[in-house]
């Protein structure tokens, strides 16, 4: 697991390297070489030490294959200079991956895409856990994206029983989005910080047709709202001229008035009215 450490003032040991230089070219300038080459030889060998931590940033330090520590601290420090350094960045990142396509849960090819904010926090994880955190962030998240996309349909067209569906799941969808890939993610030290889908489509191949059929849907639930209307229409309008007495009609007469004014008021175009002069009994 992660572990602190805690390095030396690089400032200290920055004037102690400066005292050796001094002395080191003291003693060459007294014709005394070999102190003052073995002075420049220590000040070479402590020098590759300093390091300087950004906020927001840190080094995994490691000594001959043993993990010493993480640096966090900021500021100018220094370390043993046999210390391998890996550097790392603690600030939230985006990935926004181009749309994939995939099957949905009823086996139709569509294009989905999503947007990751994520950041490292287990930086133990993330240098030795996996091979290149950052390529292993891009798979998973990909992969998390595949599965999720055949847990659901696209839309409920072809599954009326369908509660959540990828294009109206919203939060929901989101949060099983968020929820997988930040499982997959841990053993890399990965903190989701937020996972949504940004994109989806039909694929390109069915597109037209699924188009075409949600064109069609749409007419045919726009004509069941018109006919229940129409229906309620005319029975209100039977009710009223025989509440009224306004006009008695026989079962002849009814059929016919219920057929005109069903062609009016369900038709697509305005209708061309017949002013009748005559009478409804002729």
């Amino acid at each position: 697991m992660e572990k602190s450490f805690t390095a030396r003032s690089g400032y200290l040991v920055l004037a102690i390297e400066a005292l050796l230089l001094v002395l080191a070219v003291v003693s060459i300038v007294n014709s005394v070489i070999v102190v003052g080459v073995l002075l420049i030889v220590f000040f070479l060998f402590i020098a590759p030490g300093f390091m300087a931590v950004d906020p927001n940033q840190c080094y995994v330090l490691i000594l001959f294959g043993e993990y010493k520590g993480t640096l966090k601290d900021n500021g100018f420090f220094w370390v043993n200079p046999f210390f391998a350094k890996k550097k790392f960045s603690l600030r939230a990142r985006n990935f926004n991956s181009e749309p994939i396509k995939v099957n949905d849960k009823l086996g139709n090819p569509i294009m989905i895409g999503l947007v990751l904010v994520w950041k490292v926090e287990e930086t133990y994880r993330a240098a030795f856990g996996v091979d290149e955190y950052e390529h292993f962030v891009v798979v998973q998240s990909e992969a998390a994206l595949r599965k999720l996309a055949g847990l659901y349909p696209y839309d409920n067209i072809e599954d009326d029983h369908a509660k959540i569906t990828l294009r109206d799941g919203g939060e929901e969808v989101n949060h099983e989005l968020e929820n997988e890939i930040r499982e997959r993610l841990d053993i890399a030290g990965i903190h989701v910080i937020e996972a949504r889908i940004n994109y989806i489509a039909y694929a390109q191949e069915i597109a037209q047709a699924m188009l075409k059929r949600q064109q069609a849907t749409a007419i045919v639930a726009a004509r069941f709202k018109i006919v229940e209307g129409a229906v309620s229409m005319v029975e209100m309008a039977l009710d009223e001229l025989s509440k009224r007495e306004i006009v008695t009609l026989d079962e002849d007469k009814k059929a016919t008035m219920v057929s005109n004014l069903l062609v009016v008021l369900c038709g697509d175009k305005e209708a061309t009215p017949v002013v009748n002069t005559g009478t409804l009994y002729q």
